[in-house]
């Protein structure tokens, strides 16, 4: 027998559209009738794109490699998701969370919360460039302060995300908008520049949405009385200081400062377990299951248990699997070149350069949601749309700025993805609860379309074919062949 016999048959449209279409009513199915999470239908899927790559000669070798490579990928954040638990638990442990929430409903009212959480996260993000550093810090205490204020958790998380991927999107220290540049090869600030003109348009709407929703809500926040009440209940139970605000300050310094994500937050939890032995005088066998089990505490006060409850390695162990599982999945649909196979049906659609962005945002979506990470959401788009860009005489940024307008900011909205899975663990709220108010990130893509096709700020090449490729930092051209 030939090697050529030997060859994986490369999957029609057809038989690439087969494990997605199952996911999809599997999860309508799973989810959305039987109330169940999305662990089963995702391992289900799995297991239909093994069979559908097997029949086509793909071995269970490559299929394997390719679900462990994409699990690979999320490695980091698996790793940054867990610490992000005990950073949670030793932080409400410690006062450091019940002293943020504290003084933020003396600082905050209902009707401008949502703005104003919008901005404090923009700014967090901006400073530090990681979303998850922001949402696992500052995110958890405005979470906090909206149970008090009595506004609706779905409401409060959408503004939190809207502003932590505002920064997570343009921050010059952000791995995401170092990544979708570095990939095509745009000068980093070049990209930057180049995405304000979608991105501000969406926070400012974003904003002015935010302030509605605050007018509707105003009248129906707790009121003075019951935010004095949770404020008595908090100081009964924790040594409430602002001294224990130098925590927070010292872990967004470092965000700052440009200290990897993961000894930053580490270094963030042992201070909160400090705080908790010194300050708050937990003992430290006590203090130390917190790291594990997260923080418990039965006051007899709804508001103040719902508070307080939270954290623990033990509580991400959901969401890790999960994460686990969708990478698998989505690690098969790459190796079997199902991802390959949609991808060039989709170009043959795009006529115009309205449809070719169109398709873009398009595949960084579905990208997201098979497969399961913002990575591959930028990553994929941006190599397989490349030579077409170029082809058309559009100006690589062009690319890089959709593909960040569409795979980094449309990542929290799936729940099964990294990103949904995470600000569901860190935030209480699930990506379907939270997505509606999440104007930010749903603002983004749809305005990239439409400048598509209205082409405004669509840039070409000039006519003589200046515009010559530019080599991404080294570190991002690093993240990229590892990832391919």
């Amino acid at each position: 027998m030939t090697a050529e016999a030997n060859k994986p048959r490369k999957p029609t449209l057809l038989v690439a559209m087969i494990p997605i279409s199952f996911m999809i009513a599997a999860l309508i199915i799973c989810i959305g009738v039987y109330e169940q999470d999305p662990h089963f239908p995702l391992f289900l899927s799995g297991v239909v794109a093994v069979i559908a790559a097997l029949s086509l000669g793909y071995t269970w070798k490559t299929l394997e490699d390719g679900m462990i490579r994409a699990i690979g990928l999320a490695t980091q954040a698996i790793i940054i998701l867990i610490i992000i638990g005990t950073i949670i638990g030793t932080w409400i442990a410690g006062g450091v969370v019940p002293t943020m929430i504290y003084y933020g409903l003396g600082i905050l009212s209902p009707g401008y919360f949502l703005v104003a959480a919008c901005l404090i996260c923009c700014i967090v993000s901006l400073s530090g460039g990681n979303a998850w550093t922001a949402a696992g810090t500052i995110g958890i205490a405005l979470m906090g302060v909206a149970e008090g204020l009595g506004i609706n958790p779905a409401m409060a998380a959408g503004a939190v995300i809207s502003g932590v991927y505002f920064g997570d999107k343009i921050s010059p220290l952000s791995e995401t908008t170092n990544l979708a540049p570095g990939v095509v090869g745009v000068h980093l600030f070049e990209h930057i520049k180049h995405m304000l003109f979608t991105t501000i348009p969406a926070l400012l709407i974003a904003l002015g949405l935010y302030t509605i929703l605050g007018f509707q809500i105003s009248a129906s926040g707790s009121g003075t009385g019951q935010i004095t009440e949770l404020q008595q209940q908090l100081s009964n139970v924790f040594i409430i200081s602002p001294w224990l605000l130098i925590v927070p300050t010292i872990v967004i310094a470092m965000m700052v400062m440009k200290i990897p994500a993961i000894p930053a937050l580490s270094i963030g939890s042992l201070m909160g377990l400090f705080c908790a032995i010194l300050i708050q005088g937990v003992p430290i066998g006590d203090a130390m299951g917190v790291i594990v089990e997260g923080y418990a505490i039965d006051s007899g006060a709804a508001t103040l248990d719902n508070l307080l409850n939270n954290g623990g390695i033990e509580a991400m162990m959901w969401t890790v699997s999960l994460i686990i599982i969708a990478m698998s999945f989505g690690g098969v649909l790459e190796a079997a070149g199902f991802f390959q196979t949609i991808v060039d049906s989709l170009i043959k659609l795009a006529k115009s350069t309205g449809s070719l962005i169109a398709t873009t945002v398009a595949t960084a979506f579905t990208s997201n949601v098979v497969g399961c990470d913002q990575y591959l959401g930028i990553i994929l788009p941006a190599r397989m749309y490349e030579g077409e860009y170029k082809k058309r005489r559009l100006k690589l940024k062009n690319l890089s700025r959709t593909v960040e307008d569409a795979g980094t900011m449309t990542s929290p909205l799936i729940p099964w993805n990294t990103c949904g899975a995470f600000m569901f663990a860190t935030l209480g709220v699930s990506a379907f609860s939270y997505a509606p108010y999440a104007f930010l990130v749903l603002l983004s893509p749809i305005i990239a379309i439409i400048y598509g096709y209205i082409g405004f700020t669509i840039e070409y090449e000039d006519d003589d074919g200046s515009g010559s490729r530019i080599d991404g930092d080294e570190n991002v051209q690093e993240v990229k062949e590892q990832t391919l």
